[in-house]
């Protein structure tokens, strides 16, 4: 008869929240086609049939993950700055929290920002992304209308060019600078360089 002690998976100390952190840096890391059950249980040191106790399958993690992101952004859209006020007013806030969020949920915002729609999760987080996109191009619209935006400007344009600067933060911000939403927001509306 043996005497070694049986081993035993670790569990995980944070639960639910700490599955899904782990999964979130393994997607972000191989990519989610490439990342599997097997490659996630053994990241979080447990068993697959744990992990399995807290999401039903891969996909279950991934709509987990991007509902996260997604719930920030349209959380900024809800905000009393972000709905009223002049359109230009909303739009700075808009972008700031946007800024705020991808700083709060800098992994989050990574995943859904690769994901290319080869799921259903993936499909359903372009297209709320879309939606996002859509408001932010009518207040641009808005904001034309009411001069307070160059007129030549397309809006659908002027939303891509602040999504692009505000996600192009993912390949580069490092957790530190407490001022950067409005570091952002000073260099999207009043620029870089000083007109002559």
């Amino acid at each position: 008869m043996s005497t070694a002690p049986v081993r035993r998976a670790r569990r995980p100390s944070g639960g639910r929240d700490q599955l899904l952190e782990t999964a979130v840096g393994e997607f972000n890391a191989r990519g989610y086609d490439a990342t599997s059950m097997e490659d996630l249980s053994r990241a979080a040191g447990i068993t697959k049939s744990s992990f399995y106790h807290h999401f039903a399958g891969k996909e279950a993690l991934l709509r987990a993950a991007l509902e996260r992101a997604v719930d920030g952004l349209f959380g900024v859209l809800d905000l009393p700055g972000a709905r009223e006020g002049s359109p230009s007013d909303r739009l700075r806030v808009i972008v700031g929290e946007q800024v705020g969020v991808l700083m709060a949920e800098l992994p989050y915002v990574t995943l859904l920002l690769r994901v290319r729609g080869n799921t259903e999760t993936e499909r359903w987080a372009l297209e709320r992304r879309r939606a996002f996109d859509g408001v932010v191009t009518g207040i641009v619209r808005q904001a034309v209308e009411a001069g307070e935006v160059r007129s030549d400007v397309d809006p659908a344009l002027a939303a891509r060019l602040l999504s692009g600067l505000v996600n192009s933060m993912v390949e580069w911000y490092r957790p530190g600078n407490g001022t950067l939403p409005d570091d952002v927001v000073r260099a999207a509306f009043t620029g870089i360089v000083p007109p002559n």
